[in-house]
């Protein structure tokens, strides 16, 4: 079996989001030995985000392509084979401006390969992607959960789209919010993250 672990997070061991994956992988490793994992940080190592240049090169001739279209078109391809090889995919996915970090942004943007991830058919788009697992450790300053803050959540409910079109149908989250609430509703938020982490990664 293999897992992908991937942060996104810009607050290396101050992220929530960090301390959660670590705890998956951990998990999921003690449940299932064997398991390998390759790791991928994308706020270390971030893609660079699509131009009219990167994107221009995956519909034009390989002998036209300069030389950081070739860079990024191997970059692109490194990411989805090693995406698509993944059985389980661990990802850190922290709230930013009620959504997720533009890292993990360009990293999708990556993986959405027409013919790779899904495909467009006579009755609409079909994924390519699925029989996979995918673990998204949610972190939220605030409290997003609750119906008068859902329509703020463009984070888990983006993440739960673009995994689905991919073909991937089952996502589980695991979610620590209201850390930025006090040491108190930080502390229960962890703790609720922690009994979860022990059921989903079973």
């Amino acid at each position: 079996m293999k897992l992908l672990h991937i942060d996104s997070s810009v607050l290396a061991a101050n992220s929530v989001s960090r301390q959660l994956t670590a705890r998956i992988v951990a998990q999921w490793q003690a449940t299932h030995p064997g398991t390998e994992v390759q790791y991928l940080d994308l706020a270390d190592q971030a893609p660079a985000h699509l131009s009219g240049e990167i994107l221009g090169a995956q519909f034009t001739a390989a002998e036209t392509h300069n030389e950081l279209q070739k860079a990024e078109l191997a970059q692109t391809e490194a990411y989805l084979q090693q995406f698509l090889a993944a059985d389980v995919v661990v990802v850190g996915a922290p709230m930013y401006n009620f959504s997720v970090p533009s890292q993990l942004k360009a990293w999708i943007d990556r993986l959405a390969q027409s013919g790779r991830t899904f495909k467009y058919t006579a009755e609409g788009p079909v994924g390519l992607a699925g029989g996979k697992t995918v673990i998204v450790a949610s972190s939220r300053g605030g409290v997003y959960s609750s119906q008068a803050m859902s329509a703020l959540d463009h984070q888990e409910a983006y993440l739960t789209t673009v995994f689905n079109f991919f073909g991937i149908t089952d996502v589980r989250f695991v979610r620590a919010e209201g850390v930025n609430m006090g040491e108190q509703k930080k502390a229960e938020a962890m703790a609720d993250a922690e009994r979860n982490i022990v059921a989903l990664a079973a």
